[in-house]
């Protein structure tokens, strides 16, 4: 999910996850699957059901963008799992201190990572649409492109 001056806009989360001066990185992954009848959202952070319908979801934690000053507006990079796993790298570097040490304990697996992947995190989580993998919406796209009314 995208960001305005570094700071996540939902609502309904037991997790909200902002930033306190914008050079700090701020981002929420959710994993969404698409069967043919509806889209299901699988947030480890919402109070929302696991998973909820995409319907829902939007509905009760992102709502509008007409309720926000333009540059307030959130964007989503949709990367397809497959890419994901193949091309995204992280080496935690985001989770450390400037000394080194750790913000909060790591994760007990291991870094996401393939041997010929580099750390590429701010890739993901940027929402230029010239960089890095998969598809970047507005608000407004994310839920046409997503939303399939039973």
């Amino acid at each position: 999910m995208g960001k305005s001056e570094d700071k996540l806009i939902t609502w309904d989360y037991s997790n909200i996850f902002t930033c306190v001066a914008p050079s700090e990185k701020d981002y929420h992954v959710i994993f969404m699957y698409e069967p043919d009848e509806r889209c299901l959202v699988f947030d480890l952070d919402s109070d929302l059901p696991f998973p909820t319908y995409f319907h829902k979801y939007v509905t009760e934690t992102l709502r509008t963008d007409h309720i926000l000053r333009p540059e307030h507006y959130r964007y989503f990079r949709v990367v397809p799992a497959a890419t994901f796993l193949q091309k995204f790298a992280s080496d935690r570097r985001h989770m450390r201190r400037e000394d080194g040490s750790w913000m909060h304990p790591p994760p007990p697996s291991p870094p996401i990572a393939l041997p010929e992947c580099v750390h590429n995190l701010d890739d993901f989580i940027s929402m230029d649409a010239k960089r890095g993998v998969g598809t970047v919406y507005n608000l407004q796209d994310f839920v046409r492109r997503f939303y399939k009314n039973m």
